[in-house]
């Protein structure tokens, strides 16, 4: 075919990098994080303060996709309590991204410094991130990493702004893909099921419980150097929803937040709270959040789990979850299944192995299902999943091993064993 004949692509029009000096003075790196570098940035004809995020495109194909990613999201949403996308460049080896400048404090910071904090304090707060999640919800928009919230400025009536949107999904059909930090994570990401943005309202649960006791939800005490088995315990109890209201951290909390958050950590993400209906509980809108003060125990238990803060470190949950199948193939299939583990049914990515995180997933919702007991107004917590029966055991046992003949990964970690 001769050369004329060739259609050629379109060339891409990029700005250059003097449209971005000129315009935005950019200050020293404030911070890294994975993706990207932030900076302050000052606007050379106003001399407005902003927040600048810049990706190296030489970082590989991820961190590209989030800088695009990042830029349509921010594109579609104009809201109160969402941090605006300013302006936004591509150059051949960069993008920027930026944003209004928040100055004020994290929550769990501003929670320290107060003389006088209460669950109607944290009833504002949660509301404000209700009403900015309701809104992504209502565009299909799933953030997918929720997590940081932060005053927009130092004034006593601040509001709370969300942002970091790499990891945010249009829900065009149910996603599958895993990502965020695996504390606040659901039990469909985590037993890799299909999911959507009930992921989110379970994250609020989650953020909700902090605010109230100082402590996560979901955490493992065993050996600190063991991460595999720790990572292996967390995801087991989350998919199980095995946290408690413990003594003496929510002696003082109402009943009504008690059921909020066990409404929005429901197991099961067709029966958890949805942002708008969660809006409408009497501990947001009403008045039964109490205004006892709570600073004492909550600050004390913050300071000692941020000392730790292994569980508020962001994790790459692909990465770690690769990292935990790693691991079990390099157990014998032996050894595993005598240890408790049974097989299941195929994760909806895993084909022909038998993904044990979603068999207890679909156990534990199961039980949930028939159980309908309720006590002190607040709605059960779903208990770990049963063992199968024994015959099962050896049917599902017998599947496994044909599965690792067959080079398949069978499972990604072991299942709890029965009580």
């Amino acid at each position: 075919m001769p050369f004329g004949c060739l259609t050629l692509g379109e060339k891409k029009d990029y700005n250059s990098p003097s449209e971005v000096t000129d315009k935005y003075d950019l200050g020293q790196v404030v911070k890294s994080e994975e993706f990207c570098e932030i900076f302050r940035a000052k606007d050379r004809n106003t001399l407005k303060m902003y927040t600048c995020k810049k990706f190296n495109k030489k970082d590989g194909r991820k961190v590209r996709k989030a800088a695009k990613n990042e830029i349509l999201i921010l594109k579609m949403v104009k809201h109160h309590n969402i941090l605006q996308l300013v302006d936004s460049f591509e150059t051949k080896k960069e993008y920027f991204i930026f944003l209004e400048l928040a100055t004020g404090r994290e929550v769990f910071d501003w929670i320290l410094d107060q003389g006088y904090y209460s669950e109607r304090d944290t009833s504002n707060v949660m509301r404000q991130v209700l009403e900015a999640v309701a809104y992504l919800h209502s565009l299909k928009i799933v953030h997918r990493n929720l997590k940081n919230l932060v005053y927009f400025n130092r004034l006593k009536h601040s509001k709370i702004v969300i942002s970091d949107f790499q990891l945010a999904k249009l829900e065009n059909g149910l996603i599958k893909d895993p990502c965020g930090t695996p504390e606040y994570l659901a039990p469909e990401v985590v037993g890799r099921q299909r999911y959507g943005r009930p992921v989110d309202c379970w994250a609020i649960g989650v953020i909700m419980y902090i605010l109230l006791s100082g402590n996560p939800p979901f955490y493992d005490d065993g050996d600190e150097e063991d991460s595999d088995s720790r990572d292996k315990n967390l995801f087991l109890k989350i998919l199980s929803g095995d946290y408690e209201f413990d003594s003496p951290y929510w002696d003082d909390i109402s009943d009504s937040a008690k059921t909020l958050v066990a409404s929005l950590m429901e197991v099961d993400q067709d029966q958890r709270l949805t942002a708008q209906e969660a809006i409408a509980h009497e501990w947001i809108s009403g008045n039964a959040a109490s205004d006892k003060n709570i600073k004492d125990g909550v600050c004390a238990q913050i300071e000692k789990n941020f000392a730790k803060a292994k569980w508020k470190k962001a994790v790459r949950v692909t990465t770690l979850m690769k990292r935990l199948r790693a691991s079990e193939q390099g157990d014998t299939g032996a050894s595993g299944l005598a240890s408790g583990a049974t097989g299941g049914p195929a994760g909806p990515d895993m084909p022909g192995g038998g993904s044990l995180l979603a068999a207890s997933l679909k156990t534990a919702l199961s039980e949930k299902a028939a159980d309908t007991t309720q006590t002190s107004g607040v709605p059960p917590l779903p208990q770990p999943p049963a063992a199968l029966p024994e015959e099962q055991q050896q049917q599902q046992q017998q599947q496994q091993q044909q599965s690792r003949c067959n080079g398949d990964v069978s499972q990604m970690m072991p299942q709890r064993k029965g009580n």
